[in-house]
Protein backbone atom coordinates (compact mmCIF):
# COMPACT_ATOMS: atom_id res chain seq x y z
CA UNK A 1 0.00 0.00 0.00
CA UNK A 2 0.95 3.36 -1.01
CA UNK A 3 2.19 6.25 1.82
CA UNK A 4 1.23 9.50 1.83
CA UNK A 5 2.45 12.26 4.38
CA UNK A 6 -0.03 14.23 4.89
CA UNK A 7 1.25 17.98 6.08
CA UNK A 8 -0.66 20.93 7.83
CA UNK A 9 -1.23 22.50 10.42
CA UNK A 10 -5.23 22.74 10.58
CA UNK A 11 -6.38 19.54 11.81
CA UNK A 12 -9.64 19.88 10.28
CA UNK A 13 -7.81 19.55 6.87
CA UNK A 14 -4.96 16.93 8.29
CA UNK A 15 -8.72 14.45 9.32
CA UNK A 16 -10.73 15.37 5.94
CA UNK A 17 -7.89 14.38 3.39
CA UNK A 18 -7.05 11.34 5.31
CA UNK A 19 -10.29 10.37 4.94
CA UNK A 20 -10.44 11.30 0.96
CA UNK A 21 -6.88 9.43 0.65
CA UNK A 22 -7.67 6.68 3.03
CA UNK A 23 -10.69 5.71 1.17
CA UNK A 24 -8.90 5.83 -1.99
CA UNK A 25 -6.55 2.80 -0.66
CA UNK A 26 -3.78 4.72 0.36
CA UNK A 27 -2.65 4.71 3.80
CA UNK A 28 -1.68 8.57 4.81
CA UNK A 29 0.42 9.31 7.88
CA UNK A 30 0.05 13.31 9.04
CA UNK A 31 1.78 16.14 10.40
CA UNK A 32 1.21 19.07 11.65
CA UNK A 33 4.28 21.33 11.28
CA UNK A 34 8.01 21.07 9.45
CA UNK A 35 9.63 19.39 12.03
CA UNK A 36 7.32 16.43 12.87
CA UNK A 37 6.88 16.11 8.54
CA UNK A 38 10.66 15.41 8.81
CA UNK A 39 10.85 13.22 11.78
CA UNK A 40 8.91 11.08 9.80
CA UNK A 41 10.14 11.29 6.52
CA UNK A 42 14.04 10.04 7.75
CA UNK A 43 12.26 6.87 9.60
CA UNK A 44 10.10 5.92 7.26
CA UNK A 45 9.63 7.69 4.25
CA UNK A 46 6.34 8.28 2.21
CA UNK A 47 5.86 7.51 -1.44
CA UNK A 48 4.28 11.04 -1.86
CA UNK A 49 4.54 14.22 0.42
CA UNK A 50 1.14 16.61 0.43
CA UNK A 51 2.21 19.97 2.26
CA UNK A 52 0.52 23.41 2.64
CA UNK A 53 2.94 26.26 2.48
CA UNK A 54 1.41 28.67 5.40
CA UNK A 55 2.68 26.94 8.68
CA UNK A 56 4.04 28.39 11.92
CA UNK A 57 8.30 28.43 12.03
CA UNK A 58 8.93 26.62 8.91
CA UNK A 59 7.04 26.27 6.10
CA UNK A 60 5.73 24.10 3.18
CA UNK A 61 9.20 25.74 0.98
CA UNK A 62 11.17 25.21 4.08
CA UNK A 63 10.36 21.32 3.51
CA UNK A 64 10.30 21.15 -0.17
CA UNK A 65 13.97 22.60 -0.04
CA UNK A 66 15.05 19.97 2.67
CA UNK A 67 13.65 16.79 1.32
CA UNK A 68 15.08 17.76 -1.97
CA UNK A 69 18.75 18.76 0.10
CA UNK A 70 18.71 15.37 1.43
CA UNK A 71 17.83 14.15 -2.17
CA UNK A 72 15.41 11.94 -1.41
CA UNK A 73 13.58 10.92 -4.38
CA UNK A 74 10.06 11.80 -3.52
CA UNK A 75 7.44 13.54 -5.20
CA UNK A 76 6.50 16.89 -3.05
CA UNK A 77 2.58 18.38 -4.15
CA UNK A 78 2.44 21.76 -2.89
CA UNK A 79 -1.03 23.55 -1.59
CA UNK A 80 -1.69 27.10 -1.03
CA UNK A 81 -4.93 29.23 -0.19
CA UNK A 82 -2.62 32.27 -1.13
CA UNK A 83 -0.84 31.26 -4.79
CA UNK A 84 2.29 34.05 -5.87
CA UNK A 85 4.99 34.54 -8.97
CA UNK A 86 7.42 33.75 -5.89
CA UNK A 87 6.27 30.16 -4.22
CA UNK A 88 5.32 29.06 -7.82
CA UNK A 89 9.00 30.19 -8.70
CA UNK A 90 10.45 28.03 -5.56
CA UNK A 91 7.98 25.49 -6.27
CA UNK A 92 9.90 24.78 -10.08
CA UNK A 93 12.98 25.73 -8.46
CA UNK A 94 13.22 22.81 -6.30
CA UNK A 95 11.07 20.89 -8.52
CA UNK A 96 7.43 20.42 -6.81
CA UNK A 97 5.72 18.09 -8.33
CA UNK A 98 2.63 19.73 -8.53
CA UNK A 99 1.05 22.98 -7.02
CA UNK A 100 -2.49 22.52 -6.02
CA UNK A 101 -4.72 26.06 -4.88
CA UNK A 102 -6.98 25.41 -2.14
CA UNK A 103 -9.91 24.94 -1.61
CA UNK A 104 -8.70 21.34 -2.83
CA UNK A 105 -11.48 19.33 -3.63
CA UNK A 106 -11.42 15.27 -3.49
CA UNK A 107 -11.11 14.15 -6.95
CA UNK A 108 -8.29 16.94 -7.83
CA UNK A 109 -6.50 15.49 -4.38
CA UNK A 110 -6.67 12.14 -4.89
CA UNK A 111 -6.02 12.59 -8.87
CA UNK A 112 -2.92 14.44 -8.34
CA UNK A 113 -1.33 11.90 -5.61
CA UNK A 114 -1.86 9.28 -8.53
CA UNK A 115 -0.23 10.81 -10.83
CA UNK A 116 2.61 11.73 -8.15
CA UNK A 117 2.83 7.88 -7.53
CA UNK A 118 3.13 6.83 -11.16
CA UNK A 119 6.51 9.57 -11.62
CA UNK A 120 7.38 7.68 -8.25
CA UNK A 121 7.31 4.40 -9.61
CA UNK A 122 9.40 5.25 -12.76
CA UNK A 123 12.03 7.11 -9.99
CA UNK A 124 12.33 3.71 -8.31
CA UNK A 125 12.37 1.78 -10.99
CA UNK A 126 15.27 3.99 -12.60
CA UNK A 127 17.29 3.81 -9.38
CA UNK A 128 16.84 -0.09 -9.48
CA UNK A 129 18.39 -0.45 -12.95
CA UNK A 130 21.07 1.92 -11.85
CA UNK A 131 21.82 -0.10 -8.96
CA UNK A 132 21.70 -3.50 -11.05
CA UNK A 133 24.08 -1.61 -13.54
CA UNK A 134 26.61 -0.85 -10.54
CA UNK A 135 26.62 -4.38 -8.91
CA UNK A 136 27.56 -5.44 -12.40
CA UNK A 137 30.09 -2.88 -12.86
CA UNK A 138 32.85 -4.62 -11.79
CA UNK A 139 32.12 -7.87 -14.22
CA UNK A 140 31.52 -5.53 -16.91
CA UNK A 141 35.06 -5.60 -18.55
CA UNK A 142 35.18 -9.45 -18.10
CA UNK A 143 31.66 -9.62 -19.51
CA UNK A 144 32.13 -7.54 -22.69
CA UNK A 145 35.52 -9.47 -23.08
CA UNK A 146 33.75 -12.72 -23.34
CA UNK A 147 31.10 -11.22 -25.78
CA UNK A 148 33.90 -10.13 -27.87
CA UNK A 149 35.52 -13.32 -28.14
CA UNK A 150 32.22 -14.64 -28.58
CA UNK A 151 31.66 -12.24 -31.82
CA UNK A 152 35.52 -12.15 -33.29
CA UNK A 153 34.84 -16.17 -33.58
CA UNK A 154 32.19 -15.90 -35.13
CA UNK A 155 32.92 -13.31 -37.78
CA UNK A 156 36.15 -15.04 -37.86
CA UNK A 157 34.54 -18.20 -38.81
CA UNK A 158 32.39 -16.99 -41.13
CA UNK A 159 34.79 -15.32 -42.99
CA UNK A 160 37.08 -18.45 -43.24
CA UNK A 161 34.19 -20.64 -44.01
CA UNK A 162 33.65 -17.96 -47.13
CA UNK A 163 36.95 -17.45 -48.18
CA UNK A 164 37.59 -21.19 -48.30
CA UNK A 165 34.43 -21.78 -50.67
CA UNK A 166 35.19 -18.72 -52.71
CA UNK A 167 39.04 -20.00 -52.54
CA UNK A 168 37.70 -23.24 -54.04
CA UNK A 169 35.15 -21.74 -56.55
CA UNK A 170 37.92 -19.06 -57.98
CA UNK A 171 41.15 -18.66 -56.35
CA UNK A 172 41.38 -15.27 -57.45
CA UNK A 173 38.07 -14.00 -56.05
CA UNK A 174 39.10 -15.26 -52.69
CA UNK A 175 42.67 -13.04 -52.70
CA UNK A 176 41.10 -10.15 -54.25
CA UNK A 177 38.39 -9.78 -51.37
CA UNK A 178 41.47 -9.99 -48.84
CA UNK A 179 43.30 -7.41 -50.41
CA UNK A 180 40.52 -4.91 -51.02
CA UNK A 181 39.69 -5.35 -46.79
CA UNK A 182 43.35 -4.91 -45.65
CA UNK A 183 43.50 -2.09 -48.45
CA UNK A 184 40.52 -0.57 -46.98
CA UNK A 185 41.69 -0.66 -43.53
CA UNK A 186 45.05 0.72 -44.50
CA UNK A 187 43.36 3.77 -46.24
CA UNK A 188 40.85 4.08 -42.99
CA UNK A 189 44.08 3.89 -40.79
CA UNK A 190 45.74 6.91 -42.72
CA UNK A 191 42.77 9.16 -42.63
CA UNK A 192 42.90 8.57 -38.82
CA UNK A 193 39.55 7.13 -38.44
CA UNK A 194 38.69 5.00 -35.80
CA UNK A 195 40.11 1.45 -34.89
CA UNK A 196 36.29 0.38 -35.04
CA UNK A 197 35.58 1.83 -38.27
CA UNK A 198 39.23 0.50 -39.91
CA UNK A 199 38.40 -2.76 -38.79
CA UNK A 200 34.53 -2.25 -40.45
CA UNK A 201 36.34 -1.62 -43.60
CA UNK A 202 38.35 -4.44 -43.64
CA UNK A 203 35.62 -7.15 -43.01
CA UNK A 204 33.45 -5.86 -45.08
CA UNK A 205 36.31 -5.88 -48.24
CA UNK A 206 36.57 -9.71 -47.18
CA UNK A 207 33.50 -10.24 -47.84
CA UNK A 208 32.52 -8.18 -50.33
CA UNK A 209 32.35 -10.37 -53.39
CA UNK A 210 30.82 -13.80 -51.53
CA UNK A 211 27.94 -13.44 -53.83
CA UNK A 212 30.20 -14.17 -56.90
CA UNK A 213 29.33 -17.83 -55.15
CA UNK A 214 26.41 -18.19 -57.90
CA UNK A 215 28.12 -16.49 -60.89
CA UNK A 216 29.39 -19.54 -62.87
CA UNK A 217 33.45 -20.26 -62.84
CA UNK A 218 33.51 -19.86 -66.49
CA UNK A 219 32.32 -16.28 -66.13
CA UNK A 220 34.31 -15.21 -63.68
CA UNK A 221 37.60 -16.63 -65.31
CA UNK A 222 36.70 -15.67 -69.00
CA UNK A 223 39.68 -14.35 -70.81
CA UNK A 224 38.30 -12.64 -73.27
CA UNK A 225 35.74 -9.77 -73.24
CA UNK A 226 32.08 -10.56 -71.36
CA UNK A 227 29.32 -10.90 -73.35
CA UNK A 228 26.26 -8.55 -71.82
CA UNK A 229 24.34 -11.27 -70.77
CA UNK A 230 27.56 -12.30 -68.90
CA UNK A 231 28.10 -8.96 -67.63
CA UNK A 232 24.69 -8.52 -66.30
CA UNK A 233 25.48 -11.76 -64.39
CA UNK A 234 28.33 -10.43 -62.98
CA UNK A 235 26.44 -7.41 -61.71
CA UNK A 236 23.91 -9.56 -60.08
CA UNK A 237 27.03 -10.52 -57.65
CA UNK A 238 26.21 -7.32 -55.43
CA UNK A 239 23.35 -8.34 -54.65
CA UNK A 240 23.71 -11.84 -53.75
CA UNK A 241 26.70 -10.76 -51.46
CA UNK A 242 23.69 -8.03 -49.93
CA UNK A 243 21.42 -10.84 -48.93
CA UNK A 244 23.76 -13.13 -47.97
CA UNK A 245 25.47 -10.45 -45.35
CA UNK A 246 22.11 -9.94 -44.21
CA UNK A 247 20.69 -13.23 -43.47
CA UNK A 248 24.16 -13.54 -41.68
CA UNK A 249 23.47 -10.51 -39.32
CA UNK A 250 27.18 -9.66 -39.42
CA UNK A 251 27.60 -6.75 -36.51
CA UNK A 252 27.97 -2.83 -38.10
CA UNK A 253 25.69 -2.92 -40.90
CA UNK A 254 28.48 -4.67 -43.06
CA UNK A 255 26.04 -5.79 -45.83
CA UNK A 256 25.30 -1.91 -46.64
CA UNK A 257 28.63 -0.94 -47.20
CA UNK A 258 29.17 -4.29 -49.95
CA UNK A 259 25.67 -3.04 -51.43
CA UNK A 260 27.84 0.26 -52.36
CA UNK A 261 30.86 -0.97 -53.60
CA UNK A 262 30.22 -0.51 -57.17
CA UNK A 263 28.44 2.76 -57.03
CA UNK A 264 30.16 5.98 -57.80
CA UNK A 265 29.69 9.47 -56.96
CA UNK A 266 27.62 10.81 -60.13
CA UNK A 267 25.03 7.77 -59.89
CA UNK A 268 26.86 6.01 -62.70
CA UNK A 269 27.27 2.90 -60.51
CA UNK A 270 25.53 -0.15 -59.71
CA UNK A 271 23.08 -1.73 -58.66
CA UNK A 272 20.68 0.91 -57.34
CA UNK A 273 22.69 4.33 -59.03
CA UNK A 274 23.17 5.73 -55.57
CA UNK A 275 25.20 9.55 -55.46
CA UNK A 276 27.19 11.91 -53.49
CA UNK A 277 25.73 12.38 -49.88
CA UNK A 278 24.01 8.83 -50.41
CA UNK A 279 27.67 7.17 -50.09
CA UNK A 280 28.98 7.25 -46.70
CA UNK A 281 32.96 7.68 -46.11
CA UNK A 282 33.00 3.76 -45.67
CA UNK A 283 31.67 3.38 -48.87
CA UNK A 284 33.94 5.87 -50.95
CA UNK A 285 36.90 3.96 -49.30
CA UNK A 286 35.65 0.62 -50.53
CA UNK A 287 34.86 1.22 -53.87
CA UNK A 288 38.30 3.04 -54.45
CA UNK A 289 40.07 -0.05 -52.45
CA UNK A 290 37.95 -2.81 -55.06
CA UNK A 291 39.33 -0.64 -57.81
CA UNK A 292 42.89 -0.30 -56.72
CA UNK A 293 43.28 -3.80 -56.51
CA UNK A 294 41.48 -4.25 -59.84
CA UNK A 295 44.18 -2.88 -61.48
CA UNK A 296 47.40 -3.50 -59.42
CA UNK A 297 46.35 -7.24 -59.63
CA UNK A 298 46.17 -9.57 -62.70
CA UNK A 299 43.37 -10.06 -64.20
CA UNK A 300 41.99 -13.14 -66.47
CA UNK A 301 41.40 -10.79 -68.94
CA UNK A 302 45.20 -9.11 -68.64
CA UNK A 303 48.47 -8.82 -66.59
CA UNK A 304 48.70 -6.41 -63.50
CA UNK A 305 48.98 -2.91 -64.13
CA UNK A 306 51.66 -0.76 -62.36
CA UNK A 307 50.41 1.57 -59.66
CA UNK A 308 51.24 4.37 -62.08
CA UNK A 309 48.16 3.38 -63.70
CA UNK A 310 45.66 3.78 -61.08
CA UNK A 311 47.14 7.28 -60.17
CA UNK A 312 46.17 8.43 -63.72
CA UNK A 313 42.97 6.69 -63.07
CA UNK A 314 41.60 8.34 -59.77
CA UNK A 315 43.51 12.06 -60.97
CA UNK A 316 41.13 11.97 -63.95
CA UNK A 317 37.96 10.99 -62.37
CA UNK A 318 38.74 12.33 -58.66
CA UNK A 319 35.29 14.40 -57.31
CA UNK A 320 32.78 12.25 -60.24
CA UNK A 321 33.53 9.26 -60.27
CA UNK A 322 35.72 8.68 -56.14
CA UNK A 323 35.86 10.99 -54.01
CA UNK A 324 38.60 13.65 -53.94
CA UNK A 325 39.86 13.36 -50.01
CA UNK A 326 40.13 9.13 -50.52
CA UNK A 327 41.64 9.65 -53.86
CA UNK A 328 44.26 11.69 -52.67
CA UNK A 329 45.10 9.47 -49.84
CA UNK A 330 45.52 6.37 -51.76
CA UNK A 331 48.01 7.93 -54.20
CA UNK A 332 49.76 9.20 -51.06
CA UNK A 333 49.92 5.54 -49.49
CA UNK A 334 51.20 3.66 -53.00
CA UNK A 335 53.50 7.03 -53.83
CA UNK A 336 54.80 7.92 -50.75
CA UNK A 337 54.41 5.12 -48.43
CA UNK A 338 55.17 2.24 -50.99
CA UNK A 339 52.26 0.37 -49.82
CA UNK A 340 52.19 -3.13 -51.19
CA UNK A 341 48.92 -5.16 -51.28
CA UNK A 342 48.82 -7.94 -49.30
CA UNK A 343 46.55 -11.26 -48.90
CA UNK A 344 47.40 -12.34 -45.57
CA UNK A 345 44.17 -12.21 -43.24
CA UNK A 346 44.15 -9.76 -40.69
CA UNK A 347 43.24 -10.30 -36.84
CA UNK A 348 39.84 -9.25 -36.25
CA UNK A 349 38.57 -6.73 -33.16
CA UNK A 350 35.81 -5.64 -32.04
CA UNK A 351 34.87 -2.49 -30.63
CA UNK A 352 31.94 -1.03 -28.32
CA UNK A 353 29.24 0.84 -30.48
CA UNK A 354 29.53 4.08 -29.20
CA UNK A 355 33.19 4.19 -30.08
Amino acid sequence: MSKILLVDDEKSIRITFSKFLGNAGFEVLTAENVEKALEIIDKNPPDVVVTDIIMPHYTGMDLLQKIKEKAYDIPVIIMTGEPSIDTATFSLRYKAYDYLQKPVNKSDLVHTVEKALEYKKLIDEKQFLEEENKSYRDNLEKLVDKRTAELTDAVTGSIQTISSMLRLRDPYTADHDTKVGNLAGAIAKKMNLSKKRQQTLVVAGYLHDIGKIAVPSEILSKPGKLTDIEYQIVKGHVQNSYEILVAAKLPWQIEELVYNHHERLDGSGYPRQKKGDELNLEARILMIADVAEAILTHRPYRPALEYTKLIDELEKKDGTLYDQDVAAVVKDLFVVDKYKLENKNMEFEFFVENE
